[in-house]
């Protein structure tokens, strides 16, 4: 199903307005609000509520990307177009990613978020740009060959469900 641009600014429109009540309406996050589309019909809506929560991971684009995986009962959305009010973050475009999204489609840019946000992604883009050992969070890593025994285990699972 090919969708017209009419119907994808009238998704990213939604995803705006959910924006708007995120930020100013409801007052529980940035300006961030998402849709999560399939065949032309929204599955599942989500905006920030990082500030209500006190929940750092809880943006628009997780939390219907979250909403759809359980609206559609997979962990997988690879017939799923993201429409977003602004260029997702690191966290945001990895579990686009994760989840299979095919397209994303946004609105602001991460400057604009900037600009006019101060949500500043830069130094995180930077960080994982950066080989691990290099990170400011500090990574090291212990008890290797317990951890590894699990994993062991988990390959020879004969009921593991592949993702």
């Amino acid at each position: 199903m090919t969708t017209s641009h009419a119907e994808h600014e009238k998704f990213i429109r939604r995803a705006i307005e959910l924006s708007e009540k995120a930020s100013i309406e409801y007052s529980t996050g940035g300006a961030f609000g998402a849709v999560i589309v399939r065949d032309g019909k929204i599955i599942s809506e989500g905006m920030n509520r990082v500030v209500a929560s006190h929940d750092p991971t809880w943006h628009g684009e997780m939390e219907a990307i979250r909403l759809a995986c359980v609206t559609l009962k997979t962990f997988k959305l690879p017939d799923c177009t993201l429409y977003s009010s602004a260029e997702p973050c690191p966290m945001c475009l990895a579990t686009c990613y994760w989840a299979g999204i095919k397209q994303v489609f946004y609105g602001a840019t991460v400057e604009d978020a900037f600009q006019y946000g101060n949500f500043d992604d830069r130094p995180i883009y930077e960080q994982l740009a950066l080989p691990k050992e290099q990170r400011s969070i500090q990574m090291t890593q212990i008890l290797q060959e317990e951890a590894v025994e699990v994993w062991k285990k988990y390959q020879a699972k004969p009921d593991k469900v592949p993702y």
